[in-house]
Formats: structure tokens, sequence, C-alpha cells
């Protein structure tokens, strides 16, 4: 007990109370030794006296400080007792809703009959690894300790699970089997970690059922062994069980079911494969009926039932056998529908009327008669003879009951087999990590042989756990060379003799049992004789002789006698089983097998895994009392606890109405006591039960410290402290690393702190008070002042204003006064003045008007007079005019007459005409002088042709060959027809491709205009938009970066697993190989079907890719076997177009050669037909020159006649110059049209002439040239010929017309189409204006979204579209290249012989001057790097696989791997070697994953990260592709890739960095994750301002940064390192400022979870050593420059839980604080923190539940993750911008370190 001075006024207590079990109250009085009473002030402010027992002198028990509630280990209190065990459970229970908690090395686990969100995949992530105390208490907790101690002490490991029914036991094993199967993966290909999980199912449907306490209450025992390899991997299980309760087959309480699987069989018996077992509803069968709850709220049967057959064929029971199950269990319900009735006073008979019987005898293939017989019958043996004895009704009753319990026993034992024959494994597990699920301590009201039993394991469960403990606390007590003490523990070895011992109950009870006429009184009555007043733990109810009690460890227990002789024997009519094993039924005989063999094996005696009901059970085993067997299988279970260490999981169950997070403190602390926690709370007060390290007591209470007590031994430090504070010496003990106290001795210290701290703050606070009242008197003097300065200021301005005031007035009326005078002076000059101007105004006006009147007079009379003579004139002058006119008329009338006869006149017209027929003849001589001259060139040309005679035979004889060769090319007329009708079509398809390019391209303006007016609209609507406020369009942007972010995201998660699944295979073969190996096999076999159908694929894609395919090539694609999927699907496209451009080239060759042929004859036929040309062509200019000839004279004829016309005319009215003007004109039009019809008959002349000359040789030249090639003109006429030209003329005009009429046709043809594609557009632009107007009625954000939303799918179609229509173009370019190089092979043929010739000269001078061109080139390189074939592993060797990022690629440039390999690549670009391009890349890919694969080292994957990085954006700017050459220079641009597309490996390549940045992420997390917690959390960054509270068992890790090796110094030391690796090996700085986000996100998310896992960091201290330390990290990221990076923004949740620590936490304005800060946060997270927060000082106060919920309403409408923790396994999504490179390859030198002698540079 505490000392009596702490007694003290204000000190709170605990005194007992009948409704709440415990109740505090406060001391209104210092207690003094000797007083017999406590003055005492309840909660609810009652006073009251606490009497004392005078003699025992035991003070109630003292309260811990309220900062000490609700820690998570009940060790680390203060004052170890019940009421504060209590209260600290019922805080972290119901209000910190907490359901675990250690006491110790116990885990207390309550049962929030509620889901949590606690036992996720990122919540067991956030355990694994982690020490037991470095987190708050889970399940999984413990199961990381057993797991990590398994393997690292190579010890079997066990969880003991207990607890009473309806506790949770069952779902805290399954979370620890689920814990296991997570975090250790399966060896064997059938996961095996599922089929561990599959088997939870299975056995909740035979061995749960509803109870009036839990709704599945496991009614067996289990105890599931979990096998592990030797690398920890999960390889089988094993499961025992113990003790099924088979009472509950045949009888139920009320409100209670059987067990589930039978309800699951009644709700399925709709189905059709149900229908032969004959079931109905539930309410039928008595042995489901008798609890009157066949159904459980939220619970559907059928569902249930789904997914037990699911498991059941997960685990590899087959259909069959499950509906063989499913029989048995059918017949079962129906033997309990059997009715029995009396035939007299000893016998029965069955009454099958419903037909059950027949029904059961059907379904277990039995004989009905034998069964009836023996249901009611019975078979006595004795010495000479066997008798058949009839049974009571009762008996037979009884009988059919125990045959269906034992039916259900041995069906259940069937399971189990099964269930462990799934999980076995062949190979032998190295460890093993046990689960015991088991039945805790219970008592009814009426306690049967089952509570026996259940108790019995109990005792020896909590012995074995007693001994633990102590030997825990002994272990402790060594290691910390502390003086060991005997601690007074309880043992319950007397309870468990009085049970197990020999004439102990179970001895007596077997005894009873093989009595004849045994009976339960008869045994009660050996019980009281043998054990009454003999033994402590056992008693006898006073009122009853059937019944006794035993002492147990947690409570008296009364059994009742009834029943216990029957259940012990467990008898069942051999006869009946005999029935049955003659069944016809293989799964029910199969049940039995056992009981034919009494000679069966009995290994599981010896080997540790016995069960009970298990089905290799002997025979003589089954004659074994149920007792016996259970001691037994008991025994068993403690030596295997025994051999392995063990983890304690106590499971308490709050109240009996199943209401979450609500605690009844009088079940609570039954079952505290029941499970041992309380006695592990005593055994550890009876001790030192709180322990402190050094470091954390010289933290803790350095307040309580002198100067000069303070030392550099920490040590030394707290001896000198300790021996003045407390003067008992046997208070405490000194250890080596941790000072011992016994209980109450930190409670004292914690008084001493807060009375020094109390004093401390008082005396800041008087300090403070005294400066604020100065600081306000000086204020208010201060301002009394300004007061006094301002009001006698405003007095004197207010007299200065009086003064002004009155001087103003003076002025004011001086100048009035004056001013009115003046006035009335110059109102007066003012009148006079208008008088004297208006009367001399009116003098001047009487003169003017005289004036004017005298002047209109004489103005009249001018006008008259002038008018009276003009009219007079122009009479005379009509009449005269009117003469003349006459005269005139007359005359013309006779001359018109006189011109119209001699118009008539031949020799009239002739006389006009004689000077245009005199320049006709000249015209006509010079056409004469030509034709000599062409006569003289003709005679020339036929000399010429006769010189050539010779060569004509020749080419004659040449000709006949030739119509040989086309005789033998007809005879294969079928061939070439049908060649050239694949040319003919091929040149239509080429004809309809470029009028598809034509329209292309026309589609193309269209496009580019409706990509302008697009342009436009969008720049409309950016105007628009730049008129919405910027949140709105930041938002709309934001979305789209997050849908842009997530889809880049899911595509590396993609080629995440994909690279784990390559993974995965490498190593399953390589493990394969290894097993061959050892194996000596000699031959290979595929790893695995993905392997073979990917070899079968490569060799299919070889054999296609070329005829002709060497050893080297087969190999080359071998190494390119390893490539990404996508690129094998690339390449095998690229494979079947080569073969198709094959095909191609072939059929080109073919018509080539026809071609040829063709043309050679051809070229025959015009060297024949040569002349012939030549003579028309010299016609035809001859034509031509003189057409133009005659033009030029008619042109001249046109302006003489012109000229002369102006010349004729006289007099404006001649009527001859008008006549001779229209005769000249009709003249003119005339010739012409004559001189283009003598032009036209010459033509058809000279081509007449031209087929005759070739008609009849070199016969006719002679007479061909003396014949005038010109005929006369009226020879022409007087033929006939001029008409017939006039004809052809007229015949050619309809042609002509014809065709201007189809290409006006035409023409309106696209005018109509040009028109329709011009409404499509008007309605597009309409509709676009629809749209916009709709989407500007939408609110801005929507707009925004809606626009750009459209905007994008009508460029993402245009681009579809445009990308379709550049393939079809590209491949008619490819097309029309390929018929060029054809046709520029045609026409060089003939011109490569002569140039041949030419330069062979000249190649001889190159050849003898080759070495002064090399020496040139090696001036200018062109940036190649030229290599031998079988150098090229020896490339890859030394420049991937050796190369050391840490030794000579230190001293390279950047990327200069990258830039050889490039150089090399170009060189076999430049040498059109396909195969040696597919081979570099393939093969530098392959070696890459492979130097990654075998070093997983931040150097080295940083540095291949740049290098390919680099690759890539050299193939992009070396491509030639215009938006990347852009940014070259022209000296690089010469350098682009000439001959290969290598697009596909620029995605190849892109896929491959970004699984080099995942690994390079990965990496960073291994090396910087274990430092994040200690440096963010545990590290005391700001000295003085942490308080260590106290802590318990479960003791965390040293937070002191003189033990700590991570420091935040060390985590920013690392990430320097990382940044100026990064950087060094020349990683683009867009990508550096990805990773350093990456890594700030990381730290964010473990402190973060961190933070939410650990109760004890989330105060308001540990909130401002998180803003530090994220200051240090901003400060980090400001040096370096990396502001933008977005790795400030991944901190903001960290960031906004630190100031939530902070920040004040009590009124409704505090609340909606929280909710307008803490936006970077869940509401799951935020309300979390304030529930998990803990103040350190009894100052602080906790946040109120009403605060919590008052922040859930506010926050209940966002819309968010539900998840807890943030996922620390997001990579985000990268991007590698393009990144050009201003290095020119040419200059580039290969370092001598790297012996790459042998590449040559080109």
């Amino acid at each position: 007990m505490a000392a009596p001075e702490l007694y003290s006024k204000f000190a709170r207590v605990w005194i007992p109370d009948t409704t709440d079990v415990w109740r505090s109250a406060e001391l209104t009085r210092d207690y003094r030794p000797g007083d017999t009473v406590l003055h005492l002030r309840l909660e609810d402010e009652t006073e009251c006296e606490y009497k004392l027992d005078p003699k025992s002198g035991v003070l109630p028990h003292l309260r811990n400080p309220d900062f000490l509630v609700g820690e998570n280990d009940l060790t680390a209190l203060s004052y170890l007792h019940e009421p504060a065990v209590l209260l600290n459970l019922r805080v972290r229970f119901t209000d910190s809703k907490l359901i675990y908690t250690y006491c110790g090395i116990i885990l207390v686990a309550i049962n929030p009959y509620e889901s949590l969100p606690i036992y996720g995949s990122d919540i067991i992530n956030a355990y694994s690894g982690q020490n037991m105390g470095d987190m708050d208490p889970h399940i999984f907790a413990v199961s990381e300790e057993a797991y990590k101690q398994m393997a690292r002490d190579e010890k079997n490991q066990s969880i003991i699970v207990s607890g009473e029914s309806g506790a949770g036991k069952t779902v805290s094993a399954k979370y620890a089997m689920r814990y296991f199967a997570t975090v250790s993966g399966s060896s064997t290909e059938s996961s095996v970690e599922k089929k561990v999980l599959a088997s939870s199912p299975i056995m909740e449907a035979i061995g749960n059922a509803k109870t009036t306490r839990n709704d599945n209450s496991s009614r067996f025992g289990k105890y599931i062994e979990i096998g592990f390899d030797r690398k920890h991997n999960i390889i089988g299980a094993n499961m025992r069980t113990y003790l099924l309760e088979k009472s509950r087959v045949v009888f139920q309480a009320s409100e209670e079911r059987n067990y589930h699987i039978f309800y699951q069989l009644c709700a399925c018996a709709h189905l059709p494969e149900f229908e032969p077992l004959k079931l109905g509803s539930a309410d039928d069968f008595p042995y489901t009926n008798q609890g009157r709850s066949p159904v459980i709220e939220g619970v559907n049967d059928l569902m249930e039932m789904q997914a037990t057959r699911k498991a059941f064929s997960l685990l590899g029971i087959t259909e069959a056998h499950q509906m063989g199950l499913f029989q048995i269990l059918s017949a079962i319900l129906h033997l309990g529908n059997v009715e029995v009735k009396e035939r007299g006073s000893s016998s029965c008979g069955i009454s099958d009327e419903n037909g059950h019987l027949a029904v059961f005898c059907d379904l277990t293939e039995v004989s009905y008669e034998s069964m009836a017989h023996w249901l009611c019958n019975k078979k006595l043996k004795t010495a000479t003879e066997t008798l058949n004895k009839p049974v009571t009704r009762l008996e037979a009753m009884n009988g059919r009951d125990a045959l269906s319990k034992h039916i259900y026993a041995k069906l259940f034992s069937w399971i189990v087999g099964q269930v462990n024959k799934a999980l076995s494994t062949s190979s032998k597990p190295h460890s093993f990590i046990g689960v015991l699920d088991i039945y805790g301590f219970e008592t009814f009201e009426v306690n049967s042989f089952e509570q026996f039993c259940i108790n019995y394991a109990n005792e020896k469960l909590q012995q074995q756990f007693n001994m633990h403990v102590f030997k825990l606390e002994q272990e402790e007590y060594m290691k910390e060379q502390i003086p060991w003490t005997l601690i007074d523990f309880y043992d319950n070895q007397p309870c468990i003799n009085l049970i197990e011992a020999k004439m102990g109950l179970l001895d007596l009870l077997d005894e009873e049992c093989t009595m004849p006429k045994g009976s339960d009184e008869s045994w009660a009555q050996k019980l009281y004789n043998t054990h009454l007043k003999k033994s402590s733990h056992f008693e006898k109810p006073r009122m009853s002789n059937t019944a006794f009690i035993i002492l147990h460890f947690a409570d008296k227990v009364e059994y009742q006698c009834d029943g216990f002789l029957e259940k012990n024997k467990d008898t069942v009519n051999e006869e009946q089983i005999n029935v049955l094993k003659a069944s016809k039924f293989a799964l029910l005989v199969e049940l039995f097998q056992d009981e034919e063999t009494p000679a069966a094996q009995s290994t599981t005696a010896t080997s540790g895994r016995a069960k009970i009901g298990r089905s290799t059970q002997s025979f003589r085993e089954h004659k074994k009392s149920v007792g016996l067997q259970f001691r037994n299988s008991l025994h068993l279970l403690m030596d295997t606890l025994n051999a392995t260490t063990p983890h304690y999981v106590r499971c308490i169950k709050p109240n009996d109405l199943k209401a979450p997070f609500i605690m009844d403190p009088h079940r609570a602390v039954q079952q505290l006591r029941a499970c041992g926690v309380l006695e592990t709370i005593r055994i550890s007060a009876k001790g030192f039960p709180s322990r402190w390290t050094y470091q954390e007591f010289f933290s803790r209470y350095r307040v309580l410290m002198r100067k000069k007590e303070i030392l550099s031994d920490w040590k030394l430090t707290c001896q000198n402290v300790l021996e003045r504070l407390v003067q008992n010496k046997d208070k405490y003990q000194f250890g080596k690393t941790k000072i011992f106290f016994r209980a109450g001795q930190v409670a004292y210290l914690e008084k001493l702190r807060a009375d020094k701290l109390r004093t401390a703050c008082i005396h800041i606070q008087k300090t403070i008070r005294c400066w604020l009242a100065r600081k306000k008197y000086l204020r208010i003097r201060q301002a009394t002042i300004t007061l006094q300065r301002y009001t006698r200021g405003h007095q004197a301005r207010c007299l200065c204003n009086n003064l002004r005031r009155t001087r103003a007035a003076v002025v004011f009326q001086k100048n009035t006064r004056m001013w009115a005078a003046r006035r009335q002076y110059l109102r007066q000059k003012t009148a006079a003045v208008l008088i004297q101007k208006l009367l001399r105004g009116y003098t001047a006006r009487l003169e003017y008007k005289r004036l004017v009147f005298e002047h209109k007079a004489l103005l009249i009379q001018r006008w008259v007079r002038g008018f009276l003579a003009r009219w007079r004139f122009r009479r005379i002058k009509r009449a005269v005019v009117y003469l003349q006119c006459c005269v005139r008329r007359m005359l013309a009338r006779r001359e018109l007459k006189k011109l119209k006869i001699e118009a008539r006149s031949v020799e009239h017209f002739k006389k006009l005409n004689v000077g245009m027929e005199n320049k006709i003849m000249q015209l006509q001589r010079k056409l004469d002088e030509q034709h000599k001259e062409n006569r003289e060139l003709s005679e020339r040309i036929s000399a010429q042709e006769s010189h050539s005679a010779a060569d004509i035979e020749k080419l004659h004889v040449q000709l006949k060959t030739l119509q040989e060769v086309e005789e033998k090319a007809r005879r294969r007329g079928d061939l070439v027809t049908s060649l050239q009708e694949e040319l003919e079509l091929v040149r239509q398809e080429l004809e309809k491709n470029k009028e598809m390019v034509a329209d292309l391209n026309e589609k193309n303006t269209l496009l580019k205009s409706e990509k302008d007016e697009m342009n436009r609209l969008i720049q409309e609507q950016e105007e628009l938009i730049s008129e919405i406020p910027e949140t709105t369009q930041q938002e709309s942007t934001e979305h789209l970066q997050a849908q842009l972010n997530e889809e880049r995201f899911r595509y590396q998660n993609l080629l995440t697993e994909h690279l784990k699944l390559e993974e995965r295979y490498a190593d399953l073969r390589s493990e394969k190989e290894a097993a061959v190996d050892l194996s000596k096999l000699g031959h290979n076999r595929a790893d695995s079907g993905y392997s073979s159908s990917q070899s079968e694929s490569l060799h299919s894609s070889v054999l296609t890719g070329s005829e002709v395919s060497s050893l080297e090539r087969e190999d080359a694609v071998q190494t390119a076997a390893d490539v990404s999927l996508l690129m094998k699907l690339q390449r095998r496209v690229t494979e079947l177009e080569k073969e198709n451009m094959d095909l191609q080239g072939e059929m080109d060759t073919k018509e080539e050669q026809l071609q040829l042929e063709r043309t050679k004859e051809l070229e025959d036929c015009q060297r024949v037909l040569g002349a012939e040309r030549d003579y028309e062509a010299l016609k035809r200019q001859e034509l031509e020159s003189d057409n133009k000839k005659l033009k030029k004279d008619l042109q001249d004829l046109r302006q003489s006649l012109s000229k002369g016309k102006g010349s004729k005319v006289a007099s404006p009215g001649g009527q001859a110059y008008n006549v001779v003007l229209e005769q000249l004109n009709s003249t003119n039009e005339e010739l012409e049209v004559r001189k283009e019809e003598v032009l036209i008959l010459r033509s058809q002349l000279v081509n007449q002439e031209a087929f005759k000359h070739k008609e009849t040789g070199s016969e006719g030249d002679s007479g061909d040239s003396s014949r005038s090639p010109t005929l006369d003109l009226h020879e022409l006429n007087e033929d006939g010929e001029l008409w017939m030209a006039y004809e052809s003329l007229k015949e050619t005009n309809r042609i002509l017309a014809s065709q201007l009429q189809t290409q006006g046709q035409s023409h309106e043809e696209e005018v109509e189409g040009l028109r329709a594609e011009l409404q499509r557009l008007k309605a597009e632009l309409g509709q676009q204006q629809q749209m916009m107007s709709d989407s500007l009625e939408l609110p801005h954000d929507a707009r925004i979204q809606a626009s750009l939303q459209h905007e994008i799918s009508r460029l993402t179609q245009q681009n579809m579209d445009l990308l379709e229509q550049t393939g079809k173009q590209d491949k008619m370019v490819r097309k029309l290249k390929k018929c060029l190089k054809i046709y520029m092979k045609k026409l060089g043929e003939p011109e490569a012989g002569v140039h041949f010739e030419q330069s062979s000269p000249e190649n001889v001078v190159g050849e003898s001057g080759r070495t002064v061109s090399i020496v040139r080139k090696e001036r200018d390189f062109q940036g190649m790097l030229e290599y031998r074939k079988e150098d090229e592993n020896k490339l890859f060797k030394i420049l991937i696989t050796d190369l050391k990022p840490r030794g000579v690629a230190v001293n390279l440039i950047p990327g200069l791997p990258a830039y050889i390999l490039f150089m090399c690549l170009r060189h076999a670009d430049y040498a059109n070697d396909d195969q040696r391009v597919s081979t570099l890349l393939n093969s530098s890919i392959n070696a890459i994953k492979n130097v990654l694969k075998k070093r997983e080292e931040f150097e080295t994957i940083s540095f291949w990260l740049a290098n390919t990085c680099r690759f890539l954006h050299c193939l992009k700017q070396y491509s030639g592709e215009e938006g990347y050459t852009k940014h070259n220079t022209p000296r690089q641009n010469e350098h682009c890739l000439s001959n290969f597309d290598l697009s596909e490996y620029c995605q190849v390549l892109s896929d491959l960095a970004i699984q080099i940045y995942q690994q390079l992420i990965r990496v960073i997390e291994n090396i910087i994750h274990p430092m994040i917690a200690p440096a963010m959390l545990e590290q005391e960054t700001i000295q003085g301002v942490m308080g260590v509270k106290p802590t318990g068992m479960r003791k965390r890790t040293s937070s002191f940064p003189e033990d700590s090796c991570h420091t935040l110094e060390a985590i920013l030391k690392q990430l320097d390192v990382f940044y100026f690796t990064l950087l060094q090996h020349g990683n683009d700085t867009e990508l550096v400022r990805r990773v350093i986000k990456q890594q700030f996100y990381l730290i964010c998310c473990v402190t973060l979870n961190n933070l939410l896992l650990r109760k004890d960091m989330c105060s308001w201290s540990k909130g401002l050593q998180i803003r530090y330390n994220v200051c240090q990290l901003e400060e980090w990221l400001l040096d370096k420059d990396l502001q933008g990076s977005g790795a400030r923004e991944s901190l903001e949740p960290l960031i906004q839980a630190a100031q939530l620590l902070q920040i004040k936490k009590k009124s409704q304005d505090d609340a909606d604080a929280i909710c307008t800060m803490c936006t970077a946060l869940t509401t799951q997270q935020i309300v979390k923190i304030l529930s998990l927060y803990t103040p350190v000082n009894e100052f602080e106060e906790r946040v109120s539940i009403s605060f919590i919920k008052s922040v859930q309403n506010l926050l209940k409408d966002r819309k968010e993750s539900s998840q807890l923790l943030m996922d620390a396994k997001i990579i985000f999504s990268v991007t590698f911008p393009f990144n050009p490179s201003s290095v020119a390859l040419e200059t580039i030198q290969l370092p001598s370190s790297l012996n790459l002698s042998f590449l040559t540079r080109v």
C-alpha cells in the first residue's frame, strides 16, 4: 500500500460501490495515522465518510493522475490495482474507441460488437516489421512479435486466445492467421495461406452455433499449427480439436440454435441438387426448432452455405463428397424426427407414420428392419450366451440421440481430417506458430460435465501462464542484476491435483462408470467421502447431496452431478454401429472404418498431434471415457505449449446486450478476474512494476534535480536525486540499464514533479501578472497625457478659428459694400448706352431699306430685256437648222442609192481587195522559199538515211529476234496477262490513292480552316474563361491534371505488376534450373505454360521474319526474348509487314523484268519510227512558224487599216466611212476563218503524206520531195475541199463544245459538293454555337468542364482521323517511292553502262588515293561507332554489366554509356542492318535489367535511370521528327536516323525507365523508411519540451538522441546523398524533383501513420516537435531550390496533423476552425487524432467526447476515402519530358579506362 503521506487533502481514492464496482472520491481532509474514517467528496459533490478497518489498517486504493489514464499498457500505471485497471480499460474502450490494451505480456481484447476499419492490409503493412511496443496494442502486434521471434530465435511460437463465449476469441484467432498469411507468402504453387483462411468458414459451419451470449459461438476448442519453411513461408497447417459439444446436436436451450450447417441445409432445400435429401424448413425438425430462434439477424444462411461450399472446393473436397456430407447431415435431422411408442412397461416400437426412419435408411443406405429393430432393442452378452433385450421408450429415445451425436462427432472428425489433409505438406515444417482458440472460464446457474472440463482446461492454462509470467519476471531481475526476492503468487496446483491426481475427481468418475450399477448420486457420495474437509478447494453445498463446489482460481463454481456418468461414458449401441457399418454408402462406411481395426496405429499419443474425435482413433480408444480422453489431449496440448514461446490474448465481453462500446463494470471485473489479468497485475505489484531507463528518468524528472547533482553519468545523477527524494531505499533498485520502483513510487515522484512545476508556474504567473499590470499602468498614463495634449491643442485651434472668423467678417462687409455701389453705377451706365444704341440703329435701318428698293428695280429691268433678245434669236436659229436638215437628207438618199449599186458589183470588191491579194502573194512567195529550204533539208535527211541503211537492216534482224522473243512471251501469255492485270489494278489503286491524297489534301485544308475556326472559338472561350474567376479555372485544371495523373498512375502500376511477374518468372526459372542441375537431368523442359508458349511464339516469329535465317540471327532473337510483351507483339507485326514487303518486292522484280522486256521491244520500234517522228516534227514546226507569220501579218493589216480609218474621217456625219469600216471587218473575219481552214487542211495533208511515206519507204522519197506541201487556194475551193474542211471544223467545234459542257457539269458538281461541305460546316458551327450558348447558361466551373471536355473529345477524334490519314499517306508514299525506284532503275540502266565506262578510270584513281581520303575523314567524324559482330557481347559486358557507378563511371561525362550505345546504333542504321539494330536495342535492355536485378543499389539504379532516359532522349532527338529536330543544331540534324523508325522502342525504353524509377523509389524507401519514425517522432529535437511518460513492460526502444542512430540530421544527410547522386549521374531536373517529392510523401505517410497508431505520440509537445522537424525539411528544400517540386505540398497532411495537436479543442468555434484548417486530413484521421490525444502533464486536458462528436457532425458531408492510414506504397506517376542534349556526337571521346579499343569512330 502507498505511504500514508500521500493521503493528503485533495488526493483521490477508490471506494467500493454496488453499482459501478468502484467509485472515485476526493479527500477533504488530510489523513493522519490512527484515523478511523476518511472524509470524502464524491464526484456528484456529495460528502461522505469512509470507515477504515482498525485491525488491518488498509487504506482505499489511490487513483492515478489523469494524464496516466488511458495508457497502452496497464503496467505503466503508477498504482496497480483493480479499479485502476477497470478505469483504464473503460476510458480506452468507451471514450477512445480502442479495443486493445496491453497488460504486461497479455493483450486484452474487448469485443466492440461493431465492425472497425483496423484490420485492412494497410494496417497489416503498418505493423509488419515493428517492435511490439512501438505501436498501439493490436492483435497484429502480437502476431508480428510471434512471427519475428520464430524467425529470429528459430523457436516455435504459440498464441493462446481465451475468453468466454461472445468475447471474440474466434475473430481474434482468425485475424492472427490472416496476418500470418499476409506477411508470409506460400512457397508452393497451391496458395496454402488461402487454404488456411478457407478452413475458417468450414469449421464455423460445423462447430459454431448461436447461444444466448453469442451469435457465432465456437462449441469446440481448436489448436491450429501453421507450418513455415526455412524462408519463413507458410507451407502447411494442422488442426487439433478439443471437446466438441455433441449434446447441442440433440438439444438446444431457449433462444439458441443447433450448429449452423443444419440451418444452411434447410435454407438450400429448394435447390434442385438438394431435393433428394427431402429437407424442409428448420421448424420441421426437433433437432433445429427447440431453441425457437431459427434465424440470426443479419445472417443469410443461403449465402453462408455458398461460402461453405466454396471453402470445401478450395480445400479439395469434391462435389460428390460434399453431397455425401450433406446427405449424412440430412439423415441426422430425419433420425431426430423418428417417434418411439411404448408397448407395455418395458418395451417400445417405432411409429414411422411420417416415414422419417425410411428416409434415414435411404439416405444412409442401411437396412430399415435392422435399424428399426436395434433402436428398440439391445444385446446383452454373458459368459455363455448373447441375449436381445427390449428397452423402454426413454432408453430408446436416448439411444437414438446418442446415435445422432455419435454420427455427427464422426463426421466432424472426418471433416477435420480432410482439412488437415488439404493443409498438409510433404516436406517437414522447419518451425510453426500455433493459434489456440479455446473456451474461457465458464460459470452458469447450472454447471455440468462440459463446464467442468472447460474450467479444468483453464486451470491448466492458468498454471502455465503463472509460471511463464514468474519466469519472465525472474529473467528481467537477473538481467538487470537486481537481488532476487521470492514473489508470492497464487499456485493452482492443488486445484489441478484435486481434479486429475490419483483418486481425483476424474479417477473417481471413471471408476464409477465401470461399476455395474454406478450412478451420479453414488459418485457424489464418493467425492464427499474422499475430498470433503481434506481439500481446501472442495466444498459441499448446504442444500444438495448431488452437487459439489470447486474453488477455481477465478471463482467458486457449483457443479450438478446429474448426467456426469452418462456424458463421461458416451455410450452408443454397438449393434446400431454395426448396422451403419453394413451400409452401402461409402462415405458413411469410411467414417466407421477405424472401429473395425482395433490394431490401428495410435501415433497421436507420441507425436503430440492428437485430438478428440479424430478419424484415426482405434476402437480401444473409443472405449475410453470422455474425461480420460480429454485429460490425455490436454496433457499433450500443455506439452506442446511448454515447448513453445507463448503469447496471450484475453478476450473480454463488455456487456450481455451486445451493444457497441458499452461496458458493464460487473461483467468486465468478473472476466478480468477469470482470465488472469488481475493476477498479472498482482504479481507485478508484488515486485517492482514501474521500470525506467536512466535516460527516461533524467528527461522526466530533470526539474527535480539541482544543478550540482547533474553529472555526466546519468546513473550517478539518478542515484543522487533518488537518495535525496526517497528516503526508503527499499522502494527502488538500480539495475544495469533501468531503475525499478515499487508500486506508488512513480506517483509520489509525479506528485513532487507536479508540485515543483506548480511552484514554478505560480512564480511565472506572478512575474507575468506584475509585468502585465505595469504595462497596463504605463499604457493608461500615456493615454492620459495624449488626451491632455489633444484637448489643449483643440482649445487653441478653436480660439484661432474665432479670430480668423472676426477678421474675415470685416473684410467681407467692406467688399460687399464696395460691390453694391459699383453694381449701381454700372447698371446706370449700361442703361444710357443701350438707349443710344437703339436710336442710332433705327436710323441706319431706314436708310438701308431705301437703297435696297432702288437696286431691285434696276435688276428686274435688266433681266426682262435680256430674255426678250434671247427668245428672238432661238426662233430664227430653229428655222435655219430645219432647212439644212431637209437639204442634207435629200443629198444623203441620193448618195445611198449610188453606193448600193456599186456594192453589188464584184469588180468593186476586187478593187477594194487588190492590196490584200498582193499581200497574200508576197506571203506565198515566202512560203515557197521556205519549202525550198525544207526540200534541201529533206535531201540531207535522205542522204543520212541511206548512210544508216545498214543500221536499219541490223535493227530488222534484232526486230526478228524480238519477234521470236515475243512469240515465247505469248506462250507465257497467261502469266503475263495476270501480272498485267495486277499491274493495272495497282495502277488503278495508285490513281485512286492519288485521288484520295488530293481529297485528303482538300479535307486537310478544310480541317485547317476548321482548326483555325476552332482556334478562334477557343480564343473566344479563353477570353470568356479569363473572365471566370481564377479559382474555378484552377479547379478545373487541377481536376484534369488529376485525371491525367490517375491514368498515368494506373499505367505505371500495370508496368509494376508486369515487372513483378517477370521477376517471379525469372525466379521460378532459376529455381527450376537449379533443381535440374541437382537432379542432373539430360533434357530441358519448359518452366511453365507461359514460357513454352513464349518460346513457340518466338520461334514462329523468327521463321516468318525472313526466308534465310542464320544461327547468329536466331541467337539475336533469343536474346530479345526478355523484352516486354508489347515489344514482342510489335516485332511480330513488323515481321509480318516485312514478309509482306518481301512478297511485294518479288512481285515488283517480276514486274520490272516484264517492263524491261516490253521497253526493249518498244525501243526497237521507236528506232524504226524515229525518222518518221523527226519528219513530222519538222512539218509541225514549219506549220507553226507559218501560222505565227500569218497572224503577225493580219495583225499588221488590222493596225494599218485602223490607222487608215482614222485618216479618212473628214466630217463627223459621213456615211461612206461607216460602210467601208463594216466591209473591212467582215472581210477580215472571213479571211481569218479561211486561213484557219487552210492551216487545218495543210496539217491533214502533211499527216497523209507522212503516212504514205511510211508505207512506200525509200522508193517514193524523190517524188514526194519534189511535191509542194501546199496547195493553191482556188484549187481547194474548186474541188470542194474547203467545204469539207469547214465541216471538219464544225465537228471539232462540236467536240470542244461537248468537252466544255462536261467540264461545266463537273465544275457544277464540284460546286455542289463544296456547297454541301459548306452546309455541313455551317451545321457544325451552329451546333458549336448552340453548345456554347448552352454552356454559357451553366455555372462557371461546369461551363469550363463541358467546353474542355467537348474540345478534348473533338480534338481526339480529329487527331485519330489525322493519324489514320497520315498512316495511309505514309503507305502511299512508300508505294510511290518503290515505283519511283523501279522507274529510276529503268531509266538508269542504259546510262549505267556509259557511266561505268566513263567513271572506271576515276575509280582507279580513287583507289590509289584512298589513304588521303581516310585522313580527311578523321578530321570530320560523323558521330558513329563501328564494331564487329563478334564484339557485341564484349561491348555489353564492358559498357553495362561490369560498369561500376562508384568506380570508372564517376569520372565520365553524364550519360556516356547511352551516347556510346546510340552511336553504335547510328552506324547500324547507316549500314541499313536491321538485325544489328534489333540485337543492339534488345540486348542493351536485357543487360540493364539483369544489372539492376543483381545489384539493387541506389547508385547503380540512379546511374542507369539517367542513362536510360538519355538513350530515350537520343532516340527522339535524332528520330527526324519535326517536333524534336527543331531543338537541334544543323550538324545534329545531319546525324538523324535515316533508315529505321524506332518509335516503338521509344515506348519500350519509356516503360523500362518507369520500371527503373519505381525500383529506385523502392530502394530509397528501404533505406529511409526505418529512419523516419525515430527521427520525426521519437527524437527530442527541441530540448526540454518533451516529457516522457511512464511506460510498461512493452517498452519502446530508446527515443533519445544519445542512443538513437536515426535522427533528423541523418535523414537530411541521406537526402543530400540522394540529391547530389542523382544530379551527378545526369538525371533530368524534373525527374530529380519527382524523386524528392516521393521521398517527402513517404516521410509524411510513415510519420502520420505512426502518429495514428501510437497513442503516446498524440500530444501538444509532439505536435510542436513535428512542426519543428517539418520546418527543417522546408529549409532543406529552400536550400536546394526545390520549392516548386510539390514536396512541400506532400507534407501538408502532416503539417495539419501537427496543428491539430496544438490547436485549442474546447468550444464550437474551435471545432469550426479544425474543420476549416484540416482539409488534407480525412474525417477518420481527424477523429482518430482527437480521440488519441493524450496529455503528457496533469496541466493538460483531454478532448471531450462531445467535442469529437461536434467535429464529426461538421465533417459528415465530406466526400472522401474511408481509409484511415495513408498508403505509403503509392508511387506517383512519372513522365520523362523531352530533354535534348547539346553534346555533339562527333566530339565524344572514348576514355581509355573503358577498354573499348575495338570500337572504331566513323
